[in-house]
């Protein structure tokens, strides 16, 4: 590869993420505009927080199982080589609910809700509906991004929420299984190490998470072009993307948290 082919990509790249950067900052500027203009989108919504929520319900609490089960294993045996085993509860309950059950859920939601979004907003896009919905005198911001948004934002800290019961469940019954780890000693350990501080933390970051998941799927559907090869290429963007920023986002905030809600450490 030549020197100015290799310029020209990464003059590409550069120029891409720029216009991305704008165009979120647009979209997400005209919707929280728009957002209290009536009327309210109070039906769409509830279709939208069933689509994200209720249909992820059973992926959620797998993987949270799954989630917690390893994470019992890899602490309990690995902390058994220094005599720490009785140190698995703190420190498994707390990864979950700061780390593991907010990041882990918010890709699965942008790898399943947030392809699907950019899917289906990219599909009314090539077949001409998105005119179609402003020939009518209706904006497309309140009838696809502003549900959507809000939905992600309701549905994405209960699934996460939930995501981190049963992946503290399920290191619960592993520590008991392979640790030797009684479940009194465990939810005792768990209680007293677990804060509303915590929980905040957690909660928080699936918030931020879920504004760039969904505006990031309405801006690239509403902007897909090519027909239906467009339409693949979209669906693939929006999941790279999302993932991307969720792991660079979750350094962030974490950074962020430690710094203002646990100064202490």
């Amino acid at each position: 590869m030549s020197e100015s082919t290799f310029s020209n990509r990464i003059g590409i790249k550069l120029l891409s993420a720029t216009r991305f950067a704008g165009g979120f900052g647009h979209l997400a500027g005209k919707t929280v505009r728009e957002l209290f203009i009536p009327p309210f989108p109070f039906k769409l919504i509830l279709d939208q927080v069933h689509a994200i929520g209720v249909e992820s319900f059973i992926l959620v609490l797998i993987t949270g199982v799954a989630t917690g089960s390893v994470m019992a294993l890899q602490f309990g045996y690995g902390l058994a080589r220094f005599g720490g085993t009785l140190y698995v509860p703190k420190l498994t309950s707390l990864s979950i609910l700061r780390e593991m059950g907010p990041v882990f859920t918010s890709l699965l939601v942008a790898g399943r809700i947030g392809s699907g979004m950019a899917s289906e907003i990219a599909s009314m896009k090539v077949t001409q509906q998105i005119d179609a919905i402003r020939a009518l005198g209706t904006s497309p911001i309140q009838r696809i991004v502003i549900p959507r948004l809000i939905a992600c934002m309701v549905a994405l800290p209960v699934l996460t929420l939930m995501a981190d019961y049963v992946a503290i469940i399920g290191a619960m019954l592993v520590s008991k299984v392979e640790l030797n780890i009684s479940f009194s000693f465990f939810i005792a350990k768990t209680k007293e190490t677990l804060t509303i501080a915590d929980l905040f933390t957690g909660m928080a970051k699936t918030v931020v998470f879920a504004i760039f998941i969904a505006i990031t799927a309405c801006w690239k559907g509403l902007n897909t072009e090519g027909g239906t090869l467009g339409v693949g290429k979209t669906t693939t963007w929006v999941v790279v993307t999302s993932s991307i920023f969720i792991m660079l986002a979750d350094f962030f905030l974490t950074k962020f948290f430690i710094i203002t809600v646990f100064p202490k450490f």
